[in-house]
């Protein structure tokens, strides 16, 4: 018997996120608020109380980073390995290819609140809905863009009943499948800008991608400083 219907939960969202509307998501990493056009993040962003600085990151699988970003061999090798040899999830900045075909319709304000300089952030593999809705982002060239499903500051939320009523009430489509996969982490996704090896965000699995940069490419990663003494697991903020 199949309890979570993954595709018809990724059809349905990404017909609302394409509409215009607001879908609260259930991925590995923890609960997501997402949008595919301006008035959507721009809700979502409001909503949340963020700070002018911070940027959405974008849905993503292998394929579209691939085609997308722009990086050197070595760098796409240390991706490949966390991602498919390790299938761990992984936040990934690099600059990008702004003619590719997904982010044709993304407006310039749009862009603007989800670049940094010529970068872009990728969230990859976190978990079956993600990848659906990545699929189907790269299939019919359609972005979708967003954030963590809290306030900001208030913590990543690994259950939809711990959402704020207020972050709930802008959603017009919510997937609620429990717990989410890395709660124990407190934390969300790692992030990394593989143009200069910067962590930007200490996250889920970050010993296990520490671990595979040091034994396969020779680089050390700063130490985590632990979530009590940096909750949001930011080094330097991915913001102008």
């Amino acid at each position: 018997m199949t309890v979570r219907h993954i595709e018809e939960d990724a059809d349905r969202t990404f017909r609302v996120m394409r509409g215009g509307g607001v879908a609260i998501l259930a991925l590995d990493v923890g609960y997501g608020a997402f949008a595919g056009g301006s008035e959507g993040l721009l809700r979502i962003f409001d909503t949340k109380r963020r700070a002018s600085h911070k940027r959405n990151g974008m849905i993503g699988n292998m394929t579209m980073h691939r085609d997308l970003h722009n990086l050197g061999s070595r760098e796409r090798e240390m991706v490949d390995a966390i991602v498919v040899d390790y299938n761990l999830p992984l936040g990934v900045i690099a600059p990008f290819h702004l003619d590719h075909p997904v982010l044709k319709n993304v407006d310039r304000e749009t862009l603007a609140r989800s670049t940094v300089g010529q970068t872009l952030s990728l969230l990859l593999n976190a978990g079956p809905l993600h990848d659906a809705i990545a699929r189907r982002s790269l299939h019919e060239e359609f972005a979708i863009l967003g954030s963590s499903a809290n306030l900001t500051g208030k913590g990543v939320k690994y259950r939809l009943g711990d959402i704020e009523p207020e972050i709930l009430t802008i959603a017009d489509v919510v997937v609620d499948y429990g717990l989410c996969k890395y709660h124990m982490y407190r934390r969300s996704s790692t992030m990394i800008d593989f143009s200069t090896l910067r962590v930007v965000r200490v996250g889920i699995c970050y010993e296990l991608i520490s671990d595979i940069m040091r034994r396969h490419f020779g680089v050390e990663l700063p130490e985590d400083p632990g979530v009590d003494i940096l909750p949001s697991g930011h080094l330097a903020e991915y913001a102008r």
